[in-house]
Protein backbone atom coordinates (compact mmCIF):
# COMPACT_ATOMS: atom_id res chain seq x y z
CA UNK A 1 0.00 0.00 0.00
CA UNK A 2 2.85 2.35 1.04
CA UNK A 3 4.37 1.96 -3.02
CA UNK A 4 0.72 2.36 -4.03
CA UNK A 5 0.69 6.06 -2.29
CA UNK A 6 4.04 6.75 -3.40
CA UNK A 7 3.40 6.34 -6.72
CA UNK A 8 0.07 8.39 -6.65
CA UNK A 9 1.99 10.99 -4.98
CA UNK A 10 4.66 11.05 -7.70
CA UNK A 11 1.43 10.62 -9.77
CA UNK A 12 0.22 14.36 -8.32
CA UNK A 13 3.68 16.12 -8.34
CA UNK A 14 4.16 15.54 -12.00
CA UNK A 15 0.71 16.75 -12.89
CA UNK A 16 1.53 19.86 -10.52
CA UNK A 17 4.43 20.35 -12.69
CA UNK A 18 2.56 19.80 -16.11
CA UNK A 19 0.63 22.15 -15.11
CA UNK A 20 3.11 24.94 -14.09
CA UNK A 21 4.73 23.91 -16.94
CA UNK A 22 1.33 24.64 -19.35
CA UNK A 23 1.45 27.93 -17.23
CA UNK A 24 4.77 28.98 -18.29
CA UNK A 25 4.36 28.45 -22.17
CA UNK A 26 0.94 30.68 -21.70
CA UNK A 27 3.26 33.61 -20.25
CA UNK A 28 5.98 32.70 -22.97
CA UNK A 29 3.14 32.89 -25.55
CA UNK A 30 1.56 35.89 -24.29
CA UNK A 31 5.30 37.57 -24.15
CA UNK A 32 6.38 36.58 -27.68
CA UNK A 33 2.84 37.96 -29.08
CA UNK A 34 4.32 41.63 -28.05
CA UNK A 35 8.44 40.43 -27.81
CA UNK A 36 10.88 39.75 -29.81
CA UNK A 37 9.90 40.15 -34.01
CA UNK A 38 12.07 39.21 -36.69
CA UNK A 39 11.19 40.47 -39.96
CA UNK A 40 12.94 40.23 -43.67
CA UNK A 41 12.15 43.09 -45.35
CA UNK A 42 11.88 43.47 -48.94
CA UNK A 43 16.10 44.50 -49.57
CA UNK A 44 16.77 41.32 -47.67
CA UNK A 45 17.70 43.01 -44.29
CA UNK A 46 16.85 40.35 -41.21
CA UNK A 47 15.83 43.17 -38.62
CA UNK A 48 15.59 42.25 -34.95
CA UNK A 49 12.88 44.02 -32.72
CA UNK A 50 12.99 43.78 -29.14
CA UNK A 51 9.27 43.99 -28.66
CA UNK A 52 5.93 45.07 -30.89
CA UNK A 53 6.44 48.65 -32.20
CA UNK A 54 4.28 51.44 -30.80
CA UNK A 55 5.14 54.52 -32.43
CA UNK A 56 5.59 53.62 -36.59
CA UNK A 57 6.50 56.43 -38.76
CA UNK A 58 5.55 55.86 -42.16
CA UNK A 59 7.67 57.27 -45.64
CA UNK A 60 4.85 56.46 -47.67
CA UNK A 61 1.28 57.23 -47.49
CA UNK A 62 0.46 53.80 -48.83
CA UNK A 63 1.54 51.83 -45.59
CA UNK A 64 -1.52 54.12 -43.49
CA UNK A 65 -4.81 51.97 -44.35
CA UNK A 66 -3.30 48.51 -44.28
CA UNK A 67 -1.41 49.38 -40.58
CA UNK A 68 -4.75 51.07 -39.25
CA UNK A 69 -6.72 48.05 -40.32
CA UNK A 70 -4.35 46.03 -38.19
CA UNK A 71 -4.51 48.45 -35.31
CA UNK A 72 -0.84 50.14 -35.63
CA UNK A 73 -0.11 53.08 -33.93
CA UNK A 74 1.26 55.34 -37.02
CA UNK A 75 2.68 58.48 -35.40
CA UNK A 76 4.02 60.30 -38.44
CA UNK A 77 3.84 60.17 -42.06
CA UNK A 78 4.46 62.27 -45.34
CA UNK A 79 2.01 65.31 -46.71
CA UNK A 80 0.41 63.22 -49.21
CA UNK A 81 -3.21 64.21 -50.76
CA UNK A 82 -3.47 60.31 -50.84
CA UNK A 83 -3.56 60.66 -47.32
CA UNK A 84 -6.92 59.06 -46.01
CA UNK A 85 -9.27 61.34 -43.53
CA UNK A 86 -7.81 59.33 -40.64
CA UNK A 87 -4.47 60.12 -41.00
CA UNK A 88 -5.32 64.24 -41.02
CA UNK A 89 -4.30 64.77 -37.73
CA UNK A 90 -1.25 62.39 -37.83
CA UNK A 91 1.98 64.72 -37.40
CA UNK A 92 3.43 65.21 -41.16
CA UNK A 93 7.63 64.76 -42.04
CA UNK A 94 7.64 66.31 -44.63
CA UNK A 95 7.01 65.11 -48.45
CA UNK A 96 8.01 61.43 -49.17
CA UNK A 97 10.68 62.69 -51.34
CA UNK A 98 11.97 65.13 -48.89
CA UNK A 99 12.17 63.84 -45.64
CA UNK A 100 12.53 66.24 -42.77
CA UNK A 101 14.90 63.54 -40.27
CA UNK A 102 14.44 66.22 -37.48
CA UNK A 103 10.70 65.99 -37.21
CA UNK A 104 11.02 62.06 -37.86
CA UNK A 105 13.61 62.06 -34.46
CA UNK A 106 11.37 64.34 -32.66
CA UNK A 107 8.62 61.68 -32.59
CA UNK A 108 10.57 58.93 -31.18
CA UNK A 109 9.84 56.11 -33.43
CA UNK A 110 10.41 52.64 -32.65
CA UNK A 111 10.10 51.78 -36.26
CA UNK A 112 10.29 53.46 -39.66
CA UNK A 113 8.56 51.47 -42.66
CA UNK A 114 11.04 52.91 -45.69
CA UNK A 115 9.10 52.70 -49.43
CA UNK A 116 11.89 50.93 -51.24
CA UNK A 117 13.30 52.91 -54.04
CA UNK A 118 12.55 56.50 -52.36
CA UNK A 119 14.30 56.80 -48.70
CA UNK A 120 17.11 53.47 -48.14
CA UNK A 121 19.27 56.51 -47.78
CA UNK A 122 17.98 56.99 -44.42
CA UNK A 123 18.36 53.85 -43.09
CA UNK A 124 21.93 54.57 -41.67
CA UNK A 125 21.07 57.93 -39.96
CA UNK A 126 18.06 55.92 -38.72
CA UNK A 127 20.38 53.29 -37.05
CA UNK A 128 22.54 56.06 -35.89
CA UNK A 129 19.87 56.94 -33.72
CA UNK A 130 19.28 53.32 -32.87
CA UNK A 131 15.50 53.63 -34.21
CA UNK A 132 15.13 50.14 -36.34
CA UNK A 133 13.78 50.23 -40.06
CA UNK A 134 12.31 48.12 -42.49
CA UNK A 135 12.06 48.42 -46.42
CA UNK A 136 8.68 47.73 -48.25
CA UNK A 137 8.31 47.31 -51.94
CA UNK A 138 5.04 48.69 -52.55
CA UNK A 139 3.97 48.13 -56.25
CA UNK A 140 1.96 45.70 -57.56
CA UNK A 141 -1.03 43.72 -56.21
CA UNK A 142 1.26 41.13 -54.62
CA UNK A 143 3.21 43.45 -53.36
CA UNK A 144 0.33 44.75 -51.24
CA UNK A 145 -0.36 41.31 -49.80
CA UNK A 146 3.73 40.51 -49.08
CA UNK A 147 2.98 44.00 -47.22
CA UNK A 148 -0.10 43.04 -45.04
CA UNK A 149 2.13 39.64 -43.88
CA UNK A 150 4.37 41.85 -42.75
CA UNK A 151 2.54 44.39 -41.26
CA UNK A 152 0.53 41.20 -39.69
CA UNK A 153 3.51 40.38 -37.92
CA UNK A 154 4.67 43.89 -36.46
CA UNK A 155 0.95 44.03 -35.35
CA UNK A 156 0.17 40.10 -34.53
CA UNK A 157 -3.40 40.61 -36.68
CA UNK A 158 -2.90 37.55 -38.71
CA UNK A 159 -6.37 37.13 -39.00
CA UNK A 160 -6.90 40.60 -39.96
CA UNK A 161 -4.62 40.57 -42.64
CA UNK A 162 -5.88 36.86 -43.85
CA UNK A 163 -9.50 38.52 -43.70
CA UNK A 164 -8.19 41.46 -46.12
CA UNK A 165 -6.40 39.54 -48.50
CA UNK A 166 -9.25 36.83 -48.73
CA UNK A 167 -12.08 39.80 -49.65
CA UNK A 168 -9.69 41.90 -52.23
CA UNK A 169 -9.18 38.54 -53.65
CA UNK A 170 -12.54 37.57 -54.37
CA UNK A 171 -13.19 41.08 -56.15
CA UNK A 172 -10.36 40.80 -58.43
CA UNK A 173 -11.34 37.55 -59.30
CA UNK A 174 -14.64 38.36 -59.98
CA UNK A 175 -13.45 41.36 -62.29
CA UNK A 176 -11.22 39.07 -64.24
CA UNK A 177 -13.84 36.24 -64.69
CA UNK A 178 -15.78 38.74 -66.32
CA UNK A 179 -13.35 39.65 -69.22
CA UNK A 180 -12.43 38.33 -72.25
CA UNK A 181 -9.97 35.72 -73.41
CA UNK A 182 -8.35 37.49 -76.39
CA UNK A 183 -4.88 39.43 -76.19
CA UNK A 184 -5.56 43.27 -75.58
CA UNK A 185 -2.92 44.65 -76.62
CA UNK A 186 -1.76 47.58 -74.17
CA UNK A 187 0.70 50.13 -73.69
CA UNK A 188 1.10 52.37 -70.19
CA UNK A 189 2.36 56.00 -71.04
CA UNK A 190 4.05 57.67 -68.02
CA UNK A 191 4.15 61.66 -68.16
CA UNK A 192 5.74 63.98 -65.65
CA UNK A 193 7.46 67.71 -66.07
CA UNK A 194 10.44 65.30 -67.02
CA UNK A 195 9.13 63.94 -69.86
CA UNK A 196 7.89 60.36 -70.71
CA UNK A 197 8.25 56.57 -70.20
CA UNK A 198 6.67 53.54 -70.81
CA UNK A 199 5.93 51.74 -68.00
CA UNK A 200 6.80 47.33 -67.77
CA UNK A 201 4.78 44.54 -65.36
CA UNK A 202 6.54 46.34 -62.34
CA UNK A 203 4.67 49.33 -62.19
CA UNK A 204 0.85 49.53 -60.77
CA UNK A 205 -1.00 49.83 -64.08
CA UNK A 206 1.59 47.91 -65.90
CA UNK A 207 0.91 44.90 -62.86
CA UNK A 208 -3.07 45.02 -63.60
CA UNK A 209 -2.29 44.43 -67.34
CA UNK A 210 0.19 41.52 -67.07
CA UNK A 211 -2.89 39.91 -64.44
CA UNK A 212 -5.69 40.59 -67.08
CA UNK A 213 -2.89 38.79 -69.52
CA UNK A 214 -3.44 41.94 -71.67
CA UNK A 215 -0.10 42.03 -73.88
CA UNK A 216 1.46 44.96 -72.73
CA UNK A 217 3.99 45.79 -75.66
CA UNK A 218 6.64 47.20 -73.74
CA UNK A 219 7.51 43.74 -71.92
CA UNK A 220 10.86 42.86 -72.77
CA UNK A 221 12.27 45.87 -73.43
CA UNK A 222 15.41 47.35 -71.81
CA UNK A 223 14.25 48.82 -68.18
CA UNK A 224 15.80 52.48 -67.08
CA UNK A 225 18.91 52.63 -65.03
CA UNK A 226 17.31 53.90 -61.86
CA UNK A 227 13.80 52.89 -62.46
CA UNK A 228 13.32 49.09 -63.39
CA UNK A 229 9.62 49.09 -63.79
CA UNK A 230 9.90 51.77 -66.92
CA UNK A 231 11.69 51.70 -69.96
CA UNK A 232 12.37 54.76 -72.51
CA UNK A 233 10.03 56.55 -74.73
CA UNK A 234 9.95 55.82 -78.33
CA UNK A 235 7.49 56.93 -80.37
CA UNK A 236 8.99 54.86 -83.43
CA UNK A 237 8.40 51.84 -81.25
CA UNK A 238 5.31 52.96 -80.17
CA UNK A 239 3.91 52.92 -83.86
CA UNK A 240 5.76 49.80 -84.54
CA UNK A 241 4.09 48.15 -81.44
CA UNK A 242 0.57 49.39 -81.99
CA UNK A 243 -1.47 49.04 -79.35
CA UNK A 244 -5.09 48.73 -79.07
CA UNK A 245 -5.26 50.45 -76.20
CA UNK A 246 -3.28 53.25 -74.72
CA UNK A 247 -3.53 54.39 -70.81
CA UNK A 248 -1.43 57.41 -69.48
CA UNK A 249 0.06 58.19 -65.70
CA UNK A 250 0.74 61.46 -64.78
CA UNK A 251 2.96 63.17 -62.10
CA UNK A 252 2.14 66.80 -61.29
CA UNK A 253 -0.76 69.08 -62.75
CA UNK A 254 -2.91 66.85 -64.60
CA UNK A 255 -4.94 68.82 -66.22
CA UNK A 256 -2.25 70.62 -67.78
CA UNK A 257 0.12 66.98 -68.17
CA UNK A 258 -3.47 65.42 -69.91
CA UNK A 259 -3.59 68.88 -72.25
CA UNK A 260 0.16 68.74 -73.52
CA UNK A 261 -0.49 64.92 -74.44
CA UNK A 262 -3.38 65.69 -76.40
CA UNK A 263 -2.07 68.24 -78.14
CA UNK A 264 0.71 65.50 -78.88
CA UNK A 265 -1.86 63.46 -80.49
CA UNK A 266 -3.13 65.89 -82.54
CA UNK A 267 -0.03 67.98 -84.17
CA UNK A 268 2.09 64.71 -84.37
CA UNK A 269 1.66 62.69 -87.51
CA UNK A 270 3.12 59.29 -86.09
CA UNK A 271 0.23 58.81 -83.47
CA UNK A 272 -2.13 59.31 -85.83
CA UNK A 273 -1.28 55.63 -87.16
CA UNK A 274 -1.56 54.02 -83.55
CA UNK A 275 -4.33 52.05 -83.39
CA UNK A 276 -5.49 53.28 -79.45
CA UNK A 277 -5.22 57.42 -80.68
CA UNK A 278 -7.41 56.30 -84.16
CA UNK A 279 -10.15 54.51 -81.88
CA UNK A 280 -10.12 56.69 -79.12
CA UNK A 281 -9.25 54.06 -76.62
CA UNK A 282 -6.66 56.38 -74.68
CA UNK A 283 -7.13 56.63 -71.23
CA UNK A 284 -5.64 59.08 -68.54
CA UNK A 285 -5.53 57.05 -65.12
CA UNK A 286 -5.84 59.31 -61.36
CA UNK A 287 -3.14 59.90 -59.80
CA UNK A 288 -4.81 58.75 -56.40
CA UNK A 289 -4.58 55.45 -57.42
CA UNK A 290 -1.98 54.72 -60.26
CA UNK A 291 0.65 56.94 -59.00
CA UNK A 292 0.96 55.64 -55.32
CA UNK A 293 0.27 52.31 -54.56
CA UNK A 294 -3.22 52.27 -53.38
CA UNK A 295 -3.06 49.55 -51.07
CA UNK A 296 -6.17 47.82 -49.90
CA UNK A 297 -8.21 49.74 -52.49
CA UNK A 298 -6.45 47.61 -55.39
CA UNK A 299 -9.69 45.95 -56.35
CA UNK A 300 -10.63 49.69 -57.47
CA UNK A 301 -7.45 49.71 -59.77
CA UNK A 302 -8.73 46.62 -61.41
CA UNK A 303 -12.33 47.42 -61.49
CA UNK A 304 -11.04 51.06 -63.26
CA UNK A 305 -9.21 50.06 -65.98
CA UNK A 306 -11.46 46.99 -66.66
CA UNK A 307 -14.58 49.52 -67.34
CA UNK A 308 -12.39 51.59 -69.32
CA UNK A 309 -11.61 49.10 -71.71
CA UNK A 310 -14.88 47.15 -71.57
CA UNK A 311 -17.26 49.42 -70.35
CA UNK A 312 -20.30 47.35 -71.70
CA UNK A 313 -19.22 44.41 -69.11
CA UNK A 314 -19.25 46.83 -65.83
Amino acid sequence: MKYLNFFVLCGLALIMVAAVGCGGEKNVAQTNTGGAITITDDIGRTVNLAKKPERIVVLSASFLEPLHLLGGNVVGRPSSQAAPEFAKDIPSIGKAVQVDMEKVLALNPDLVIINKGMNEKLIGVLSDNGIPSIVIKAKTYEDVKRELGIFAQLTDNRAKADEAIKEMDGRIAAIKEKLPKDKTRVAVLFSSSQGLNIQLSGSIAGSVCHDFGWENVAEGMMPLDKNPDATPYSMEILVEKNPDVLFVVTMGNADTLKNEMLSEFKNNPGWNTVQAVKDDRVYFLPQTMYLINPGLRYPECYEDMAKMVYPNLF
